[in-house]
């Protein structure tokens, strides 16, 4: 997988991120209705299981090292993490594009 369609990914699935804690606030914070999780729980759900597997898929194309795939993995559960992986290892192939 290409590191462009990779950011796209991660990206996606940090605003879904976003939408699901909107959601949540509202839920049950402000205790208003839960439409916002019956939305975003599903759409973050699929984009989280597309950013796993975007994760082993462009680290096959790129030779990424097992720690990395699980750290990648491993940002796809705290909120917005996935960008801070994306960008590391967008920054590296910049760096060494054969070392990513």
């Amino acid at each position: 997988m290409e590191l462009r369609l990779f950011r796209l990914v991660a990206i996606a699935e940090a605003l879904s991120w976003t939408g699901l804690l909107v959601g949540m606030f509202f839920k049950y914070i402000v205790v208003v209705g839960e439409l916002g999780v019956k939305i975003f729980g599903p759409i973050h759900g699929a984009l989280f299981l597309l950013y796993v597997a975007a994760v082993f898929s462009t680290g096959r194309a790129h030779g990424w090292r097992t720690g990395t795939i699980v750290l990648g993995l491993a940002c796809g559960v705290p909120p917005f993490a996935s960008v801070w992986f994306e960008r590391r290892m967008s920054r590296a192939a910049e760096v060494a594009p054969e070392a990513v």
